[in-house]
C-alpha cells in the first residue's frame, strides 16, 4: 500500500511569515499538533506544538513573531510512491510522529501515525513505529 492511499492530501500550510499566534489557533481549529510551513509554495519546514512551547512561550518569542523563527527546519519527509511500511521506519527511525508527503518541492500529503494505525490494526508497522518513536533520545 502506498502513502497516497492513507496521506490526508488537503493539507493545511502556513508561511515563514504567519504570526506564531495564528498558527497556533489554525492548530486548535484543525485539531493537529502540527502544520507544513511553506515559503514560496515550496515547504520550507514544519511547526509544531511543541515547537511553539519550547522554542517560542519557552523562550519569550512574541505571539505575533513569524512562525519562521520557531519552525523546524529541513524536515524529514516521504515521497507519494512510497509504501506505507517505508513510511513507517521512516518515522520511527526520526523519531517523528507526522510526515509531510512532497512532490519536488510541493507538500502534497501529510501521514501520521494514526494514519497508518487505523489503515490496518493488525499491521505492526504502527506499533513497531510508536514504539520506537517513543523512546528516549540519547544524550549527546
Amino acid at each position: 500500500m502506498k502513502v497516497t492511499d492513507i496521506m490526508t492530501a488537503q493539507v493545511e500550510t502556513c508561511t515563514t511569515e504567519t504570526p506564531i499566534q495564528e498558527v497556533a489557533v489554525q492548530m486548535v481549529n484543525l485539531d493537529v499538533g502540527s502544520i507544513p510551513v511553506t515559503d514560496n509554495g515550496k515547504l520550507a519546514g514544519i511547526i509544531t506544538d511543541r515547537d511553539i512551547v519550547t522554542r517560542g512561550v519557552a523562550a519569550q518569542v512574541p505571539f505575533d513573531a513569524p512562525v519562521g523563527q520557531i519552525l523546524s527546519k529541513n524536515p524529514v519527509t516521504g515521497s507519494p510512491d512510497m509504501d506505507v511500511e517505508e513510511a513507517a521506519e521512516l518515522m520511527a527511525a526520526n523519531q517523528i510522529r507526522r510526515l509531510p508527503i512532497v512532490d519536488g518541492d510541493q507538500v502534497v500529503g501529510i501521514v501520521s501515525l494514526g494514519d497508518i494505525a487505523v489503515k490496518d490494526p493488525s499491521d505492526q508497522h504502527a506499533g513497531e513505529a510508536i514504539e520506537e518513536i517513543s523512546k528516549p533520545s540519547e544524550q549527546d
